[in-house]
């Protein structure tokens, strides 16, 4: 199993990377938040990772940080929600929203998120409430305020992916004109080419 990759980034796809390590260049899928945490091209670049065995293939799965990772483990863990359905669902929020909807049971915001209906809403509240418990707690009120709007999303986002939270904003402002009708994983896309250059 590999469990981490240490190397640089040689391309970057909508929801993926190659990283080179050692001149191997392995296929990493990542969620939009990840995505935006990479560094430029060519930079050095550290994942952790979870590797996925089917029949047909060996995917793996990269985080940026060991919370994110945490909550895909356990969202693969829910019957219905498999690697490339809990990386989907992390691209729509940011891992302490999560955890914070379904520790509140709050099923009208998880339904919200691209690729989850009501009975996947429900079933993550039921299934995930006592695992994620922890992580809720740990996001404090901060994490309350994202749910105020898009753009709040966003920043908080890019805060918890390691961003000040005055550049999280600044980058927020600066789409606010293009966020109508986009989802939090077209925007975090937007916010990481933004802060690309």
């Amino acid at each position: 199993m590999i469990a981490r990759l240490s190397g640089a980034l040689v391309e970057r796809g909508e929801d993926y990377a190659v990283i080179d390590v050692h001149g191997v260049g392995y296929l990493v899928h990542l969620s939009a938040a990840t995505l935006l945490a990479l560094p430029p091209r060519g930079e050095p670049v550290i994942l952790r990772t979870i590797t996925h065995v089917r029949e047909d293939a060996l995917d793996l799965f990269g985080f940026a940080t060991e919370e994110e990772e945490g909550v895909f483990r356990a969202l693969v863990e829910v019957k219905g929600v498999g690697p490339r359905a809990a990386q989907k669902i992390l691209s729509g929020i940011p891992a302490r929203e999560l955890a914070q909807a379904v520790a509140h049971g709050d099923v009208a915001r998880l339904t919200k998120v691209p690729g989850v209906g009501k009975k996947t809403a429900e079933r993550l509240v039921v299934e995930l409430k006592e695992k994620l418990l922890a992580l809720a707690q740990a996001a404090g009120p901060a994490t309350v305020r994202a749910a105020g709007g898009l753009l709040d999303q966003l920043s908080a986002a890019l805060v918890n992916l390691g961003y000040r939270p005055a550049q999280a904003e600044q980058v927020a402002e600066r789409l606010r004109g293009q966020s109508e009708g986009m989802e939090l994983d077209e925007l975090l896309r937007e916010a990481l080419k933004t802060i690309r250059g």
